[in-house]
């Protein structure tokens, strides 16, 4: 009977292998990615589902494909279920139980921000020994995080408690997040929520590093989380300021800044050629998510992690490995 039944588990593992196709983008992560090294330290975050507990690596790969493909915590566990490519990537067999969707919640719960910085660093030392990490140039901008788009009932609140008006010296009162902030960007770009400030290497465009601050915080102060160690760093007239100039001089490397019109030092023919540089990262953050997934600041740099490594992972699939 024993023998019977291994013999239908590995038919079972070799009949969802044939099901995925050759080429799919799946292999190649499999393929680029050993999964059960990258997470030997997070051991202690198994989640206990039922009889039984999911290895962690499977909830890690379920998370990243989570963000890869957008899914809700619901729509993950459908994708489990029914799925082939996805059940074959995270690990399951074809018969085994795959979790719901109260599982992916308690899991990254369990993995804390901590860890998926941890993860984060690991996956980007694989591709930097694939040599997709120049350490030159590194561009670095930020980018709104929508938490809510309109705040007329809070307003309302307010006002009714005798404030003049709604603002960030009290919106931590009557806003569901408490971390979320008004933010501006430019003369005319308003929102409520967090920024996301990014470093950004510009050899095969892969992230190097990410930050979540309330949307208040200016782009050179966000700087002081992602400035890099070397090289030069590339950014436009809302880092000209002497603070963003005393962290890279702090952090010891080059101004890559496009200057101000007005400002002294502006050099027009290196500033032209800085433009050419940066132009094909220019729109790299419409690929990222505009609103918030969950609230408070700790949680949507989770957030943030798991989506710059989905678009690592993604850069790395499609790049050919350097001889």
């Amino acid at each position: 009977m024993a023998q019977n039944e291994s013999s239908q588990v590995a038919f079972s593992i070799l009949t969802l292998d044939k099901l995925v196709t050759r080429d799919h983008v799946y292999r190649k992560i499999i393929k680029l990615l050993d999964f059960k090294a990258l997470c030997r330290d997070f051991h202690d975050a198994y989640s206990p589902m039922g009889t039984y507990g999911y290895a962690v690596e499977k909830g890690v790969k379920a998370l990243i494909l989570q963000f890869m493909e957008d899914y809700s915590d619901r729509q993950m566990e459908r994708a489990l279920a029914e799925n082939l490519a996805v059940k074959w990537f995270c690990g399951f067999e074809l018969n085994e139980k795959t979790p719901d969707f109260s599982y992916f919640s308690k899991l990254r719960k369990r993995l804390g921000t901590h860890r998926l910085a941890k993860l984060f660093q690991k996956i980007n030392k694989v591709l930097e020994a694939r040599g997709l990490l120049g350490k030159c140039f590194a561009f670095v901008d930020s980018t709104a995080i929508i938490t809510k788009t309109q705040l007329w009932d809070e307003r309302d609140r307010a006002i009714l408690d005798g404030e003049k008006k709604l603002n960030n010296t009290n919106v931590t009162n009557y806003a569901a997040d408490p971390d979320a902030r008004l933010g501006c960007k430019g003369s005319k770009k308003y929102w409520f929520g967090h920024k996301r400030h990014i470093a950004m290497d510009a050899k095969a465009g892969i992230v190097t590093k990410v930050c979540v601050t309330p949307a208040n915080v200016s782009d050179s102060e966000g700087l002081r989380h992602v400035c890099p160690k070397e090289g030069m760093v590339l950014a436009d007239k809302a880092y000209c300021g002497r603070k963003a100039m005393q962290i890279m001089k702090a952090k010891g490397v080059h101004s890559g800044l496009i200057l101000r019109n007005n400002m002294k030092a502006k050099n027009w023919d290196k500033d032209r050629w800085l433009t050419k540089v940066r132009m094909p990262f220019e729109g790299v953050f419409s690929f990222f998510k505009k609103r918030a997934r969950y609230r408070k600041t700790a949680k949507v740099q989770m957030q943030a992690f798991m989506e710059a490594i989905v678009w690592n992972i993604k850069i790395a699939a499609a790049t050919p490995v350097s001889s």
